[in-house]
């Protein structure tokens, strides 16, 4: 017996090694690390010198968006504080040390710390961020999340913002981690969904295995996440109840926006910690039905729930309907669309495999390569001690049925280094082509990867504009369609683990000098098509009015 399991062993190392081998001949991209150059000096901190609460373990993500409308992504990280509802009296001697920040893309590969110009430095412990043109004007206003009383700063259009929370009504007072904008009425104005965890006692809780270092999550009561509507004055109202997405007990991670019944409608999902998923179906009459255990969309692998943490949505098998995936404490979990349900495709992806030995946060689901299929990249770190852990890159095989790849080891020194992961964002920072990404580590120095090689093969990135130019057309569709591969992605930019990624859509062409259609479908529904469209553009459609 011992020896076949041997021989077996042998013969998928054997397997993994030569599949290993081909992805070596076919020359992928690696990623470098450019912070320093790049002049990122950001490090986080939970206001502590120890992690000893769920709270201080929760981490941050980070926030690309083109805040002063120059054609390149900037970036914000949200940062800890020191409390002492929170935090033990060692962590005094940080207390008014520590700021958000906001970083200025430079265009030329450098970054600018603009946080006191701008005046977002924040005032309370943040964990989360997305950014939107809330008010229509052309540029984008930013919401970052607190543990306390969230923060809404409307962009004045000169490189400033000003702190209008109080007027606005977000100003959300539960523990919030991430907040995707849609607009889900479809009056023209964007809407938010504010994901909120539990309701920490302030370390009052000390019944738990000592070893593990802290209580979880199952200690706490959960918290009801809330949806503002926008009333078009500057003001948002509650509409949870009579939406129909009003869960007491919920304990979000984070959320995200997506057309994911393919009807023109922006649904919701909502990544839970150790509990069921919710899945929100948008019915088109200003309400949602919750529809995650019916769908197959609730649970993880053989139905256990897991402490799932940033849902991210793609079409991983080029099918034309979006799947979900939702790293986790687990071996995470995949779900892919097969006829009316979903399907948990994590073991027989090989997904499993990998992950298993990880405790996932942020993830991206991107094109690394350009070869018009979606790989993974995985942020990983242990959820309840500093110990750390490498990341994960995981490369989409192509084959029928689905089934990734670990190309870690030979993607670059970064993958050969161990850190306490959390939140990522991906975004072409330095409009090359191909697709950077950006990693949030706890207690450390977020850091930029760079992709180099990526453009290698052709590309088409689309920005997709309301009718003013400027303000991205939140919900619309777009579908790219090269020989009988046929894309598709939404306009909906927050993503993952309390982060938010680079709203215009990227799209692989391999060796495809044009794209043969170009499809969009703008919210409402109207549809506008273009045919043989060059490669290796950033391609701008702005919605005419009448649409």
């Amino acid at each position: 017996m011992e020896r076949a399991r041997a021989v077996l062993l042998l013969g998928v190392m054997w397997v993994a090694g030569a599949a290993a081998a081909n992805v070596r001949e076919m020359e992928l991209p690696v990623f470098t690390d450019v912070t320093e150059q790049a002049g990122i000096k950001f490090k986080h901190s939970y206001g502590d010198f120890e992690m000893s609460n769920i709270v201080e373990a929760a981490g941050y993500g980070a926030c690309f968006f083109d805040y002063n409308g120059d054609g390149f992504q900037d970036v914000y990280f949200p940062n800890g504080r020191w409390r002492k509802d929170i935090n033990d009296n060692r962590g005094r001697e940080l207390r008014d040390k520590l700021s958000n920040a906001l970083y200025r893309n430079n265009g030329d590969g450098t970054f600018t710390d603009v946080t006191a110009q701008a005046g977002v430095g924040g005032d309370d412990m943040a964990f989360g961020c997305s950014a939107a043109d809330f008010d229509n004007d052309g540029d984008l206003d930013l919401y970052v999340l607190n543990y306390s009383a969230n923060e809404f700063y409307r962009n004045d259009g000169d490189g400033t913002f000003t702190n209008i929370t109080g007027r606005s009504g977000l100003g959300d007072t539960h523990w919030s981690l991430n907040a995707p904008w849609l607009d889900y009425n479809n009056d023209g104005l964007l809407d938010v969904y504010v994901c909120n965890y539990l309701e920490y006692d302030a370390g009052k809780f000390r019944n738990f295995y000592a070893a593990s270092g802290h209580p979880g999550p199952l200690s706490y009561h959960g918290q009801p996440d809330t949806l503002f509507r926008n009333n078009g004055d500057g003001t948002f109202t509650d509409v949870t109840r009579e939406a129909g997405v009003y869960n007491p007990e919920g304990r979000c991670m984070s959320a995200t926006a997506a057309d994911i019944n393919n009807d023109g409608l922006l649904d919701i999902y909502v990544a839970n910690d150790a509990m069921e998923n919710y899945y929100y179906e948008n019915t088109g009459k200003g309400t949602f039905v919750e529809k995650g255990a019916s769908l197959g969309l609730a649970f993880g692998e053989n139905g256990q729930g897991v402490s799932s943490m940033g849902p991210l949505v793609g079409d991983v098998d080029r099918d034309g309907w979006p799947d979900i995936f939702i790293p986790d404490m687990s071996y995470s979990t995949l779900l892919v669309k097969r006829g009316e349900f979903y399907d948990d495709l994590t073991t027989r992806s090989k997904l499993a495999v990998a992950c298993g030995q990880y405790t996932g946060w942020g993830g991206n689901l991107v094109d690394y390569d350009n070869d018009g299929y979606l790989d993974l990249y995985i942020a990983n770190g242990h959820a309840l001690h500093e110990f750390t852990q490498e990341a994960l890159l995981m490369w989409n095989t192509h084959k029928p049925g689905v089934e990734f790849l670990d190309v870690s080891a030979d993607s670059g020194d970064y993958f050969h280094q161990k850190y306490v992961g959390r939140g990522t964002a991906a975004a072409d920072y330095d409009n090359d082509g191909d697709t950077d990404i950006l990693v949030c580590n706890l207690n450390d120095r977020a850091r930029l990867l760079r992709n180099d090689g990526g453009n290698r093969n052709n590309w088409l990135t689309v920005e997709v504009k309301r009718p003013n130019g400027k303000t991205d057309a939140i919900g619309a569709r777009v579908t790219v369609q090269v020989g009988d591969l046929r894309q598709i992605d939404d306009v909906v930019a927050v993503e993952g683990y309390l982060s938010q990624a680079d709203p215009r859509l990227h799209f692989g062409l391999g060796k495809a000098t044009k794209a043969d259609l170009v499809e969009i479908r703008w919210p409402g529904g109207k549809v506008q098509q273009f045919k043989n469209v060059p490669a290796n553009q950033f391609f701008k459609v702005v919605q005419d009015a009448r649409q």
